[in-house]
């Protein structure tokens, strides 16, 4: 029997508002793509990161580290996924 795949990696929020409503649901979109199981942990908080209430209630600003942790067949393609959606701000252009 295959073992699922767990994937712990970070990103920085780079966006100037930080991870708010638009980023946040870019975040959403991307993650229910995928199978996965993934948590995402700020501070003292852990949310299911296919859960816009949850991501919005980290209320992660500019710079803040977020992990992530993904469980599932194909959790590593989803963190990278995240990962590079990150990178390019979320695809928000201000």
């Amino acid at each position: 029997m295959l073992q699922k795949q767990k994937i712990k990696e970070s990103f920085v929020v780079l966006n100037e508002k930080g991870l708010h409503t638009r980023p946040a649901t870019e975040l959403v979109k991307c993650v229910s793509n995928f199978k996965a199981q993934v948590t995402l942990h700020y501070q003292s908080l852990s949310v299911n990161a296919k859960s816009l209430l949850g991501i919005l209630m980290l209320a992660a600003a500019r710079g803040a580290k977020i992990r992530i942790e993904a469980e599932g067949d194909d959790a590593d393609l989803c963190v990278k996924a995240l990962i590079d959606l990150a990178k390019n701000k979320f695809h928000m252009n201000y």
